[in-house]
This record gives C-alpha cells, sequence and structure tokens, in this order.
C-alpha cells in the first residue's frame, strides 16, 4: 500500500471529525440558548405568577399566627376562670357539706336526747 493511498480516506476522517466538532459546539450553544430561554420564562412566570400568589400566601400565614396566638390567649383565660369556677364550687360544696353535717348531728343530738328522755320515762313506769 502506498501512503498516497491512504491520503484521501484520513482527509474524509479528517473533516468528518471537524464536522462533529461542529456539530456538538452548534448542540453546545443551542443547548445554552434553550438553557438560557427556559431560565428568563422560569423568572419571568415567578415574577408574574408565583410571587404575588407568595405574597398573599405570607399574608394569611401571618393571620393565621395572629388567630392562634388569640385562641391560645382565649384557651387560657377560659382555663383560668373554669378552674377557678370549680375551686369556688369545690369550696361551697364543703360550706355546704360541714354546714349540713353540723345540723343534723344536732338534730340527731335532740332526737337521741328526746329519746333518752322517752325511755327513762317508759323505764319508770314500767318498774312503777
Amino acid at each position: 500500500m502506498d501512503v498516497s493511498s491512504l491520503a484521501i480516506p484520513l482527509w474524509i476522517m479528517a473533516v468528518l471529525s471537524i464536522l462533529e466538532a461542529l456539530l456538538l459546539i452548534g448542540i453546545g450553544i443551542g443547548g445554552y440558548l434553550m438553557y438560557s430561554r427556559v431560565m428568563t420564562l422560569v423568572n419571568d412566570l415567578e415574577a408574574r405568577q408565583i410571587a404575588p400568589i407568595r405574597e398573599k400566601v405570607d399574608a394569611i400565614l401571618v393571620d393565621v399566627k395572629t388567630v392562634t396566638a388569640r385562641v391560645a390567649h382565649q384557651t387560657e383565660r377560659v382555663d383560668h376562670a373554669v378552674t377557678g369556677t370549680i375551686n369556688r364550687v369545690d369550696e361551697t360544696a364543703a360550706r355546704v357539706r360541714a354546714g349540713v353535717y353540723d345540723r343534723v348531728s344536732q338534730a340527731a343530738g335532740v332526737v337521741r336526747g328526746v329519746r333518752a328522755v322517752i325511755m327513762s320515762l317508759l323505764h319508770r313506769e314500767s318498774h312503777a
């Protein structure tokens, strides 16, 4: 084989390699341009659509936090009121119980005394 017979296939391979390199460069540039356009579109979409929605959501979250704080405060107040009421009811029940116990004890003492007197009188009459 002669060196001159190899020159044409080498030239063809060199030209094809250059074409491949140019094609890869073109694909790279096209990819960058597509990426750039997509990012511009995303940024524009974010500015027009997402940013206002985010502001509304942030405002709603602030309102929710405020309402939650109010509810927690009111719940604490109601808890204190209920606890105080229960304590007063317990104290009142204890006083009523003590008062009733004293009166029942006095009444029972009177009944025992009357019974003792009756028993004493009945006992005397049976011995007489």
